[in-house]
């Protein structure tokens, strides 16, 4: 036999094809799968509340000093949790927004919050400062 000869049929090689084949299917599969998915998550979006105005929001800004002022009266730091709780006597819905000026100090913000929780406020919410 000559050096020169061709081999036979046998390669040592492997045989990639259908390697690819099977991939690509793969590939679908996983394509399809994901597109199936779900792609959104639970959420609870706030009732309508018709029957109040915006003006019905609650309001207590703390100043620099610290000075409290709630729907624009002053309040000294100490009648803060008897204003809140007579204000929210008769609300069924105990929501509150805090706005807290940028030079303000976060102890005074703390104690807003704190004496809201006191009086019996369910939900607090901060109001981001005026651009």
């Amino acid at each position: 036999m000559p050096h020169n000869a061709p081999h036979s049929g046998l390669s040592s090689e492997p045989n990639v094809v259908p390697m690819i084949d099977v991939l690509l299917v793969l590939l679908i599969i996983f394509m399809i799968a994901h597109s199936q998915t779900r792609k959104a998550f639970d959420l609870q979006l706030p009732q309508e509340a018709s029957h109040q105005s915006p003006s019905a929001s609650i309001v207590l800004s703390v100043d620099p000093g610290p000075r409290y002022v709630l729907n624009g009266a002053p309040i000294a730091r100490v009648r803060l949790s008897a204003e809140l709780r007579q204000t929210f006597q008769d609300r069924p819905e105990k929501i509150l927004f805090v706005r807290g000026a940028p030079s303000v100090r976060y102890q005074d913000v703390v104690l807003a919050f704190d004496a809201a929780r006191g009086a019996g406020v369910r939900v607090t919410g901060l109001v981001p400062p005026r651009q």
